[in-house]
């Protein structure tokens, strides 16, 4: 029988730990992904206060929620030495990177299941081993993922097949693949499609995957009945403390108002 273990994994920064770890949202998070993982792993990357942070996701890991986190800055000198990378190659993009690239290297299952957190699927579709089976028979699938964005699944689709839109794409708001690929050194490469990608981001990681993947004619596996919501948490304070207060008074039934 093939490997089919994944890891699931997600990430917290300065903006977000709050909502994630101090509300239901992780735990309604790995609910809404319908499945058994066998390993799931919380990334903490940029935050001002560790220990503070760190009590919060030690109390995740207690409660059996997550089985470990990870400090990011601790293993990014190795994950940028792999892949012969620098903080300044990103060009600005970095800290939209670095976790990515460090949970790949990481990742100890044949399989890598990341979602951000500010991400979250809306309906309870066994997208999963459905993906998996397509991925084990076919190579040129390079990701998969729920449906987050139409209008750019349309935009870039290949062939539409029973249960999936195959086409171009990626996106770091979730995707599922198989680890190994992304351990090689698949992000030097460029293609004028992946020129769309915001400014601010630099030449950061879903960019770079991005353009391999259409370098390469590898596909990406889109979910046409699992569906996913990509919401920023606000970034003024009034609107993330009643964001954060409500997700409080939430917290018993394990949701978060999005």
């Amino acid at each position: 029988m093939a490997d089919r273990a994944v890891t699931f994994e997600t990430k917290v920064w300065e903006g977000d730990w709050r909502f994630v770890l101090c509300t239901g949202r992780l735990e309604k998070m790995i609910k809404s992904l319908n499945y058994g993982f066998n390993e799931k792993i919380l990334y903490i990357n940029n935050v001002k206060d560790r220990a503070r942070v760190g009590r919060a996701a030690e109390k995740k890991r207690r409660r059996g929620v997550i089985d470990s986190y990870v400090f990011v800055e601790d293993m990014a000198p190795d994950t940028l030495a792999h892949f012969n990378m620098t903080q300044e190659d990103f060009k600005g993009g970095y800290y939209y990177s670095i976790q990515e690239l460090t949970g790949i290297l990481n990742c100890r299952t044949k399989y890598l299941l990341h979602m951000a957190g500010d991400a979250m699927v809306s309906n309870r579709e066994k997208w999963i081993d459905m993906s998996i089976d397509r991925m084990e028979k076919d190579p040129s699938i390079f990701a998969a993922n729920p449906n987050g964005d139409p209008q750019d699944v349309m935009q870039n689709l290949v062939e539409e097949e029973e249960d999936f839109y195959r086409g171009f794409g990626f996106s770091d708001q979730c995707y599922l693949i198989r680890a190994d690929d992304y351990k090689k050194h698949i992000y030097n490469e460029t293609h004028e499609a992946s020129k769309r990608f915001p400014r601010y981001g630099g030449e950061l990681f879903e960019k770079r995957v991005d353009s391999y993947m259409r370098n390469h004619g590898l596909y990406r596996l889109t979910s046409k009945k699992a569906l996913y919501k990509h919401r920023n948490f606000p970034a003024d304070r009034v609107r993330r403390a009643i964001l954060y207060i409500t997700g409080i008074n939430l917290k018993k039934g394990g949701n978060i108002k999005e």
